[in-house]
């Protein structure tokens, strides 16, 4: 369906008495279109409605959540709205009704590898929304050069720790290393200088020989030198990243690992004409085979035990048994857990609080109810001892407590006391009288105690619970 302003422009062109031919080169546009514009046919013949103009609200709404991608939006029409719509008439469509602009850059070049040659690696920052909060997470990245098979995962930060971190993963993924890998010239693996002169970090140094790996920076503002892995950012921005939602770091990075996998590693490529998983199969006999065994990632801390039963790692704290407090403990953190050490044994293992700040972590069984807490349940002992021997007693012990602050432990000591210090019948007597009056001041009590002893002698024989 051609537009009404290409059939003015070459209509145009005509009354200029400019040539078929320099009419299609100009307007890039067939020679046999400009000829049926001119004879009138284009003119005259009605344009046809596309039946899917009525979903344009809804591809347009689509279309914006997933920023501007159309595979995404081809996936979420059928997924979520049951409307399954050809890839080719859904980007017709997006194009008749002008819903996004067409942006294509031409390649500069080129880079021919060999297989298990190499690997490149590179870091970007995207913007995403993680657990309904917006956040810059650091995408990291890293394809091997010949078949292009793409590994990427995201990290709050991108320190060396998180290098080594996404590296072992990589290669753990790849099932094999290539000789040479090509990165930027950034700190977090170069120590000094830049280009294939730098000094590489003596740590990230020692990192790279576990696995058979060099890491060779390209020379400065040459980026193209590692463009199989710079041109995936867009892709993994434009693809992975839209119309998707993420609940935490793992989850976000479960998507990604999954996203490699099904969707990116194949997808055909028109460069290598098939896709990345495919010539991964040709590419794996060549790649360095992995050590046997590839010892985990962390950094190893020494922390004391707080007075409250708390190591602090990164502004978190996390529990540890009771009878350490006061103890040096040695804590190997790894990215995704805590592990805590005393004398060579594991005592405690947390999951990591990631992205967050003065936070605490809480294992059951390390910190047990305080001895004051049970003492606070239930009724005190000194009421156990006033209920149970009078009616009007126990009456008068509950009316007491109902007009004493929490469980009435002064009250109830203090008319324990009367009861113990004065005889049995004037105490009862009086309790009686200062139940039936509802007077619970017990000074009072005591003096009508006092006047109902009448003469007689105290008490004074001691109570075998005293």
């Amino acid at each position: 369906m051609m537009k009404q302003d290409m059939v003015q422009a070459i209509v145009s062109l005509k009354e200029k008495e400019i040539g078929v031919r320099e009419i299609s080169r100009i307007l890039g546009v067939s020679r046999n279109t400009v000829r049926r514009v001119l004879r009138g046919k284009r003119l005259d013949r009605a344009q046809r409605a596309s039946r899917y103009e009525q979903l344009t609200p809804l591809i347009q709404e689509t279309l914006t959540f997933c920023k501007g991608n159309a595979v995404r939006v081809q996936e979420l029409l059928k997924d979520a709205h049951g409307q399954d719509i050809p890839y080719s008439t859904l980007t017709r469509v997006m194009r008749d009704l002008e819903l996004r602009e067409e942006t294509r850059k031409k390649r500069s070049g080129t880079y021919a590898f060999e297989p298990g040659a190499e690997t490149q690696h590179d870091t970007s920052p995207h913007p995403l929304e993680l657990g309904g909060k917006k956040v810059k997470a650091q995408c990291a990245s890293l394809v091997l050069a010949y078949s292009r098979k793409l590994f990427v995962q995201y990290y709050p930060t991108f320190t060396r720790f998180e290098a080594k971190v996404f590296l072992r993963e990589a290669f753990l993924f790849m099932d094999g290393s290539c000789p040479r890998c090509t990165i930027d010239n950034t700190s977090v693996i170069v120590a000094r200088g830049s280009g294939p002169d730098a000094l590489i970090a003596p740590e990230m140094e020692h990192f790279g020989k576990i696995f058979g790996v060099q890491f060779i920076p390209h020379e400065v503002g040459d980026a193209n030198r590692k463009a199989g892995v710079e041109r995936n950012f867009s892709y993994v921005e434009k693809n992975f990243l839209a119309g998707r939602t993420f609940t935490d770091w793992k989850d976000l990075n479960a998507q990604a690992r999954a996203w490699c996998i099904q969707v990116a590693n194949r997808k055909t490529k028109r460069s290598l004409g098939m896709s990345p998983e495919a010539a991964y199969v040709m590419e794996k006999p060549y790649l360095q085979i992995l050590p046997p065994y590839i010892p985990p990632v962390y950094q190893t801390l020494h922390r004391g035990v707080d007075v409250e039963g708390y190591v602090h790692v990164d502004t978190n704290r996390y529990s540890v048994p009771e009878r350490l407090i006061g103890k040096e403990l040695e804590i190997h953190k790894l990215w995704d857990r805590i592990e805590i050490f005393w004398k060579q044994q594991k005592v405690a293992e947390h999951e990591r609080l990631i992205d967050k700040r003065e936070t605490r972590s809480t294992l059951q069984g390390h910190h047990l109810p305080l001895h004051r807490q049970r003492a606070h349940q239930g009724p005190c002992k000194e009421q156990r001892d006033l209920q149970g021997h009078s009616e009007p007693l126990d009456r008068y012990v509950e009316e007491l407590k109902k007009r004493s602050s929490g469980r009435g432990m002064r009250q109830m000591r203090k008319l324990l006391s009367l009861k113990h210090t004065y005889p049995e019948n004037p105490f009862l007597q009086a309790v009686e009288q200062a139940l039936h009056y509802g007077m619970y001041d017990l000074s009072r009590l005591e003096q009508m105690i006092l006047s109902h002893v009448a003469g007689d002698f105290f008490n004074i024989q001691e109570d075998d619970e005293i």
